[in-house]
């Protein structure tokens, strides 16, 4: 009993019959990914559509904004006119910026928050 081995053109053959059967079955997965990727995209254009923003809404939210940050710098700059009139002293910066390690912009800033008073100051830059 002679048992016949498969030549290489027959063993090819067999191998060809499986990627046929194995390219229809990547072909189905991609179309269907493809469909369900254009059904999600669909999805989010209606809903930008329902969504839609007006002119208007935009030009009401860019003046509210503008309107704060306005606010933000008027109270900022009404603040630092105050620190200015507070009055230190040059005894007081000195000793904060030696015994603190701070710069001289620090110690005087720090004076001014807490009104001149040099131990508030101290505590304050401490904690």
């Amino acid at each position: 009993m002679a048992t016949s081995k498969p030549t290489q053109n027959e063993h090819d053959h067999e191998l060809d019959g499986e990627e046929e059967n194995v390219q229809p079955d990547k072909k189905e997965k991609k179309k269907k990914q493809d469909s369900e990727a254009a059904a999600d995209l669909e999805k989010v254009t209606d809903y930008a559509e329902e969504k839609e923003i007006s002119t208007e809404s935009i030009q009401n939210a860019m003046s509210l904004v503008n309107q704060k940050t306005s606010e933000e710098r008027s109270k900022k700059a009404s603040r630092e006119r105050e620190l200015a009139k507070v009055v230190i002293r040059k005894e007081d910066v000195e000793l904060i910026m030696t015994e603190l390690e701070v710069t001289k912009l620090v110690a005087e800033r720090t004076l001014r928050e807490h009104q001149g008073d040099i131990v508030k100051a101290l505590i304050s830059l401490t904690n």
